[in-house]
């Protein structure tokens, strides 16, 4: 029943979210610029957008309140919640889990409090931030083929994170370099395959070394550019996220995504409300809204995002497309941001020397 409800409402609010969000673009702040204000800060380009629009103007209307948005990188928004620990002017940060992690840990989010919409998440997106964030989103780091390419060499997919060091595809793979959430997750995965982990790392650098290494054209880590290297047939095997080899795939260019036999890599979309937000209430209300049948519906559609909210029911052509569903979730391996966020310098310098060379 739950799940039948979760549907309704995703296909409600399509028509609603549209019609407040044309009101936002055309001057919805004028409009309660008396009211309280929030500042979110989360991603920029079509997740601003999105944000911007489609969730948080439907918010601002239902609780009569203002709300600013402050775009950057996951990097760029920790280090202003560094900058203004003091003096906090941000009241909700969505981060990548990585990011948000360490942010946690430097104590710049607060608790959040209970709500039972927090019952209804996957325990995946509640695995890090030890209380204080929850994840709003869902995408796999895996392999990105080229579909054309593979077909006329005869090729089958690749199944496994092994297919890397594949002589094959000598100089024809690309790896994020390590500064790179991809990368480190790829450095993660072949150490698991090496039975290793987070806290057991040598099996990762080694096989890297020995087997990835040398088959890898480019460590780029510019999405922009990475698109580029498959489009050109430079690279015709990559590691990367599910969300931006779909956006690639929507270009109508011939390239999918695999999830290794061995398990995805989680990357997750984390909120949290802000250690002395001056509206902490609102502020906890709004993240809640996050994971709310609404919106996971349209991060889900508009950004790529599975959901985290395990009640909801997508359109089947929307499911087929994002990380869904308690079978695919179970399929993802989650990182310890903990543990690999105390060792990440390190492992950056040792990566310099013995990967990226």
């Amino acid at each position: 029943m739950r799940k039948e409800a979760g549907k309704s409402h995703c296909a409600r609010c399509r028509r609603w979210f549209v019609a407040i969000g044309a009101l936002a673009i055309t001057g919805w702040q004028g409009v309660i610029a008396a009211a309280p204000m929030l500042v979110v800060a989360g991603y920029g380009g079509s997740s601003e957008t999105m944000f911007r629009t489609q969730v948080l103007a439907p918010f601002a209307q239902a609780h009569g309140v203002s709300i600013t948005y402050v775009a950057g990188t996951s990097a760029t928004n920790l280090a202003r919640l560094q900058a203004q620990r003091a003096h906090p002017q941000i009241d909700v940060a969505i981060l990548d889990d990585g990011p948000m992690q360490q942010a946690v840990t430097m104590g710049l989010c607060q608790p959040l409090t209970p709500s039972p919409v927090y019952a209804d998440v996957y325990g995946i997106a509640k695995v890090n931030g030890e209380g204080m964030s929850v994840g709003i989103g869902i995408v796999a780091t895996g392999l990105a083929y080229n579909t054309k390419l593979f077909a006329e060499q005869r090729w089958k997919p690749p199944t496994s994170w092994t297919a890397l060091g594949d002589p094959r595809f000598h100089r024809r793979v690309l790896v994020p370099s390590i500064s790179n959430t991809y990368g480190l997750q790829t450095l993660l995965a072949v150490a698991r395959v090496e039975g290793g982990d987070a806290q057991h790392i040598d099996p990762g650098f080694a096989y890297m070394a020995r087997h990835v290494a040398p088959s890898v054209l480019s460590f780029e880590t510019a999405s922009g550019t990475i698109s580029e290297l498959f489009q050109t047939g430079a690279v015709v095997l990559g590691v990367w996220g599910s969300g931006r080899t779909l956006a690639l795939a929507r270009t109508g260019f011939p390239v999918a995504f695999v999830v290794p036999k061995e398990g995805a890599q989680a990357l997750l979309t984390t909120a949290c409300v802000v250690n002395g937000s001056a509206h902490a209430a609102l502020a906890q209300t709004l993240v809640q809204d996050l994971v709310s049948p609404r919106v996971q519906c349209i991060l889900a559609a508009q950004a790529g995002w599975g959901p985290t909210n395990q009640t909801v029911t997508l359109d089947p052509a929307v499911a087929k497309t994002v990380v869904y569903g308690a079978d695919a979730v179970a399929h993802l391996v989650p990182v310890d941001w903990k543990t690999v966020n105390a060792q990440r310098a390190a492992w950056t310098a040792r990566w310099t020397r013995e990967i990226e060379r």
